[in-house]
């Protein structure tokens, strides 16, 4: 025991990462607290980039930042969250091959749990469906995109090729429209080195709820994005959602049914689980807290990002769960703790949206910055100029700018990377006689 008051925030990721990076600063000019982040991944995921990693466009370990390098006076503790006690102030953590437990006691206590994919109980969705919320999310639809280009390619697979070569995105917003347009972009220039395969046999289709995609960007900007992803052989199912999902197939609200072993679901996402499990006040699944980012009524008690409804005075309703947000309320949060600690008084969280930005596909984008439009090559070269400047680390700025430029040079890399242990065991001379 240190004497010192012990901080533990809970998640790492924009929000829980940007809180710690404020107390690392705070530490170095000589605060007198003892912080501790807790994450599972031993990582910080720049998220905003995940969807290139899945379309080869990245390298894996580029968009990913290890914690131990951005924190140095921060301890941080690699397991999981089983339990938080807000009476008893402590957390019970669990880490290493045979998930030793530990009891973590804390006077502050930050809550930026993020948020997990929510399948609305679609039938058959959560079974079969990908995401794009991890690293290991993107590494898995990306070797899933190369084995059915593979599998298809063979004469055996001519039968399959339907369900092989008809991708499925669920959700119009951000996530969906990224990871289509990296998708459309990958598929179509890697079916040009498969020799039994044609680029007009793949069906690419986008699933979205509403009228307009990308609705935060207005209709002028949803519209153009449309008309753009359907000039690169893009399906558009608008109005539409997904009501059940097999292992050959997925149907829509509009009656139609599509042959794929593909589909990415972005549509929808849940506040943390573990916070059912807290007595504090919640409104739809979301701890409530105040300007301050306090949850009233429980001392020490903070909360921001996906897992909190942080008031807007401006609007009235709520800020929206956006990594800008997110970093935002980090510092402010890490700040009001600080201030606590010496007694003085705490910053209300005041930030309105700088822009949106969106890649498109084929080098294009939308984007909207302090209400002014953008669209086509701009719009793209904004996107990748401002999202470099945000990527922590010069060492990582670097490998992404490098990869980048390779990307206009050469083609995308098609390595089909195995995850499971090879096959030591020669087939049974029955099998072998039944696949010649």
């Amino acid at each position: 025991m240190t004497g010192k008051p012990r901080v533990v925030i809970l998640g790492g990721g924009f929000g829980g990462m940007y809180a710690a990076l404020e107390f690392e600063r705070a530490l170095a000019r000589g605060a007198d607290v003892d912080v501790t982040l807790v994450n599972r991944d031993n990582f910080f995921l720049f998220t905003p980039m995940l969807h290139e990693v899945a379309a080869s466009d990245l390298d894996s370990t580029n968009i990913v930042s290890p914690i131990r390098k951005l924190l140095r006076r921060v301890t941080f503790f690699h397991g999981d969250i089983e339990a938080i006690d807000l009476v008893q102030k402590r957390v019970g953590l669990s880490h290493g091959h045979e998930q030793h437990c530990h009891a973590l006691p804390y006077d502050h206590l930050v809550l930026a749990l993020g948020s997990t994919t929510n399948f609305f109980d679609i039938p058959g969705l959560a079974d079969r469906a990908f995401t794009m919320k991890s690293l290991s999310d993107a590494m898995v639809l990306r070797n899933h995109l190369i084995a059915n280009l593979e599998e298809a390619d063979f004469e055996c697979g001519g039968t399959l090729r339907a369900s092989l070569l008809n991708f499925v995105v669920a959700g119009g917003g951000f996530a969906g429209v990224e990871t289509i347009a990296a998708m459309n972009d990958f598929l179509r220039e890697a079916v040009r080195f498969f020799p039994h395969l044609r680029a007009d046999m793949l069906r690419i289709i986008l699933v979205s709820a509403g009228k307009i995609i990308l609705p935060e960007l207005g209709e002028k900007l949803g519209a153009y994005a449309q008309r753009k992803l359907m000039e690169q052989h893009v399906e558009l199912h608008a109005h539409c959602k997904v009501t059940a999902v097999t292992d050959r197939d997925v149907t829509l609200s509009d009656g139609t049914t599509i042959t794929t072993n593909t589909l990415v679901w972005t549509a929808g996402v849940s506040p943390h689980p573990l916070l059912d499990t807290l007595p504090c006040p919640k409104a739809k699944g979301r701890v409530l807290v105040n300007e301050y980012l306090e949850v009233p009524g429980w001392s020490g008690l903070w909360a921001f990002g996906d897992c909190a409804l942080v008031p807007d005075p401006k609007t009235g309703a709520s800020h929206p769960p956006t990594a800008q947000h997110a970093l935002r309320e980090g510092r402010v949060a890490a700040q009001n703790i600080l201030a606590t600690v010496r007694g003085d008084r705490l910053k209300p969280f005041r930030y309105s949206t700088l822009g949106l930005l969106a890649p498109i596909g084929k080098r294009t984008g939308v984007a909207n910055i302090l209400g002014v439009n953008f669209s086509g090559f701009i719009a793209w070269w904004l996107w990748r100029t401002i999202y470099l400047l945000k990527l922590p680390r010069f060492e990582k700025k670097i490998l992404v700018a490098l990869d980048w430029t390779l990307d206009v040079l050469f083609s995308k890399d098609l390595v089909h990377f195995r995850t499971t242990r090879p096959r030591t065991l020669p087939l049974p001379a029955a099998e072998l006689k039944k696949s010649a």
